[in-house]
Parts: C-alpha cells; sequence; structure tokens
C-alpha cells in the first residue's frame, strides 16, 4: 500500500513541475515584458516565488545582471541591444555583455588603442570604479602608467600594455629655471648617493616650489650625468 501511494506521488511530482515551469517561464517573461529591469525581491514578489528559485528560473531561461548597482538589477538576456563596445544601459542600469564589472573593465582596457585613465572608464560605464582599478593592478591583471597628474590603465598583457604606450602622447616636462637647476646640483654634491625622486622632494621642501622628479632627471641628462630615478 505504501509502495502504490509512493509511486502515484512520484507520477504527479514529474507531472506537474513540467507545466508549473512553463507557467513559471511565462509569468517572468511577462514581468520583464512590463518591466526590462528586476530586483531579485520585487521580481520574486511579483511572480510569487521563493529568490531561490527565480535564480534558478532565470538561469535556466538566460540573463544579464547589472555591472552598475553591486550587480542587484537582472535582464533577460533576449532584451540588451548592446552597442560596439559591448555596453547597455536603460535609466542608468548598466549591463555588459561581459557581465562582471571586472571582467567589463579589463575588455575595455584591452580594447583601448591607448588605455584609459579611472576618470575616462567611469564616464562610459557611468559608475565609480577606481577602487577595482586599483585592485586589479595590485594583482597585476592591468598595468599602468603615470601620465601627467593621472595615472593610464594599460592591459595587463605586456604585448599589448607596450603597444598603448606607444600610442600615448608625450607629455611635456619643462625644464628648471636656472637657479632651481643650481640648488639640484648643489644638493647632489653634498648627497651623491641621493636619488632623483629624494633631490626632488629635497629642493621642493627647502624652497617650497614644487619639483618633478622628471625635470631633475632631464636636468641630469642635459649635464651627461648619470643618476638612478
Amino acid at each position: 500500500m505504501k509502495m502504490i501511494v509512493s509511486s502515484r506521488v512520484a507520477i504527479l511530482y514529474q507531472e506537474v513541475p513540467m507545466s508549473t515551469e512553463m507557467n513559471t517561464t511565462q509569468k517572468l517573461i511577462s514581468a520583464f515584458n512590463r518591466q526590462k529591469c528586476w530586483m531579485i525581491t520585487p521580481l520574486a514578489e511579483q511572480i510569487n516565488y521563493s529568490i531561490p528559485s527565480v535564480r534558478r528560473f532565470l538561469a535556466k531561461i538566460g540573463y544579464y545582471s547589472s555591472f552598475t548597482h553591486n550587480g542587484r538589477w537582472y535582464t533577460l538576456a533576449s532584451i540588451p541591444r548592446f552597442k560596439q563596445d559591448g555596453l547597455w544601459f536603460h535609466q542608468k542600469i548598466g549591463f555588459s555583455r561581459e557581465g562582471s564589472l571586472t571582467r567589463t573593465l579589463i575588455r575595455l582596457i584591452e580594447k583601448s588603442p591607448m588605455g584609459l585613465t579611472a576618470d575616462q572608464i567611469g564616464e562610459r560605464l557611468q559608475c565609480r570604479c577606481h577602487a577595482v582599478l586599483v585592485k586589479l593592478y595590485r594583482e597585476g591583471r592591468l598595468q599602468r602608467e603615470k601620465h601627467g597628474r593621472s595615472y593610464i590603465y594599460l592591459a595587463g598583457d605586456e604585448q599589448t600594455a607596450s603597444i598603448q604606450r606607444l600610442a600615448l602622447p608625450k607629455v611635456h616636462t619643462p625644464r628648471l629655471p636656472a637657479e632651481m637647476a643650481v640648488l639640484v646640483l648643489a644638493e647632489f654634491i653634498r648627497t651623491p648617493d641621493a636619488e632623483v625622486q629624494q633631490l626632488a622632494k629635497t629642493i621642493s621642501r627647502r624652497t617650497g616650489v614644487l619639483i618633478k622628479h622628471e625635470q631633475v632627471q632631464m636636468l641630469f641628462e642635459q649635464h651627461g650625468l648619470k643618476k638612478k630615478a
């Protein structure tokens, strides 16, 4: 008797989920027809299912989560119309063909002819991403180059990064005024083991005038002196 009941339950269990799943799929599609992007909790309430169930249904249908707003927004895979850069925005909610913010950043930088600054990336992605860029740099997944007052983020691949460096515009570094040059050379004679950066800091602190280490390096090259940068 118990085996018969168990068998009937098993048969019902196999039959019901199929129709239920089709019904749920229609509910999901209808919800996204009304609204292109949803957060998971309102979506679960809308179709009257638990959050784990909704995540499972979404995974089966196919979806994107936003790279903005900490990935809290969802849209069906069929909805975004990605531009050439792989990005799609809906009411300031950003989605990427690459998926996560991390993969999106790496891809954008790799495809850039001369790398990108944090400000340039933030403008394109419409979100702050400085902390993620620094993390990727420290992990060795990106490189960066000081260029003027900003850092240019380059591809992690050395060959790609080298090509990007060559494409960077040259930054003009003005020569030191004569009186500053004399002070630097005098300090160098006094402390011949000091590095270029330390010499620049010492003279800047002493005179109150900002001196860049590039200017000191240029001074030494001008006089044929070799000095560690």
